[in-house]
């Protein structure tokens, strides 16, 4: 469990530019100029901005070529998310052997839990689905740093097999480390300084029944959306039924959720 703490803490820190995206997110009232103000000053952001903006999954018309004609596309809210995911997952380099992907397989399945958050809140609630962009994108940033602990143990074949068959990985990771990924990814962002609602909203995904009351329906919804798009396979039939079963046992909005998953499914096909 040291292990654990000892790497958290050795991590680098965050760009700058991430702490005053950080700073302009907890603005009331968002002006989409002050970001690209920002975020013109990491090359790396507008980068990883203008290939997920051209990405077949949102399908825009016409190519996009500035950050600004993205941000202006994709909203304030969702190019935070990117350019804050972007960013954590560049700091984060670990192979993900143990869990038996790639970090292309995680990016995409990432971006696969965020369009599900878009399509399943958007009828639902549309100021939860803003808030909840960040979270869904980043709540799995603690695999990379689990899969550094278990590399260095020397178990990353025995933990890829055990993971093989669990319904829920994150009872093999406590197994082997004493913490979830949720946890971990908690902790991560405690040590960066992020913002309390991300912290709390993942914190509490593998307990939901000990998250706050302000807290528990954002750490049940993310548990739906991470079982749903499990980096093993996302959507795959058992995992999808796992999800819906879960957001029926909650009282979530399962109708909007199979609607979702489904839209999804045949975006994903056009795609591919």
């Amino acid at each position: 469990m040291n292990n654990i703490v000892d790497k958290i803490e050795s991590l680098p820190p965050l760009p700058k530019t991430i702490k005053e995206i950080e700073e302009f997110r907890k603005k009331p009232q968002k002006e989409s100029y002050e970001l690209l103000e920002i975020i013109e000053k990491d090359p790396l952001i507008i980068s990883t901005l203008l290939k997920v903006s051209n990405s077949a999954m949102f399908g825009f018309r016409s190519k996009v070529e500035t950050p600004s004609r993205a941000i202006s596309l994709l909203g304030v809210n969702f190019t935070i998310s990117i350019a804050i995911g972007g960013t954590v997952q560049n700091l984060l380099t670990t192979s993900l052997e143990p869990y038996g992907i790639t970090t292309d397989h995680f990016l995409k399945a990432s971006n696969i839990a965020t369009s599900l958050e878009n399509l399943w809140l958007k009828s639902v609630d549309y100021d939860l689905k803003e808030e909840l962009i960040l979270p869904t994108l980043l709540q799995e940033t603690g695999k990379f740093v689990i899969s550094d602990i278990i590399l260095n143990q020397g178990k990353a074949k025995e933990f890829a097999e055990k993971i093989q068959n669990a319904d829920d990985i994150s009872d093999v990771e406590k197994e082997y480390t004493g913490y979830t990924t949720a946890e971990v990814t908690a902790k991560i962002f405690k040590h960066w300084k992020l913002s309390n609602n991300l912290i709390s909203s993942i914190e509490f995904v593998d307990k939901v029944a000990k998250a706050p009351d302000d807290y528990k329906s954002k750490a049940q919804i993310l548990d739906v959306i991470r079982t749903a798009c499990d980096i093993r396979e996302p959507l795959n039939d058992k995992f999808i039924q796992l999800a819906i079963q879960k957001s029926s046992r909650y009282g979530l909005n399962t109708k909007a959720l199979e609607k979702a998953i489904e839209s999804l499914q045949d975006k994903l096909l056009e795609e591919n």
